[in-house]
């Protein structure tokens, strides 16, 4: 169960890197900005497929017992 928990917090943290990236255009070096906004945006994704497969899996766990 912390582990669904974890994994909400963890998707989160991804979009707001996803959003510094974006805006900042820097990931441990200097992006150009095509890339920053790919990788940004792939980062975003990411982010929101964490949190919907840990809240279909509190749901989930919430239905068994």
């Amino acid at each position: 169960m912390m582990f669904n928990w974890l994994s909400l917090v963890t998707g989160l943290f991804y979009i707001v890197l996803g959003i510094v990236v974006i805006v900042y255009k820097f990931f441990f070096t200097i992006l150009e900005p095509a890339i920053a906004y790919a990788m940004g945006a792939v980062l975003i994704l990411y982010g929101v497929f964490r949190i919907y497969r840990a809240v279909t899996r509190i749901k989930d766990s919430g239905n068994e017992e």
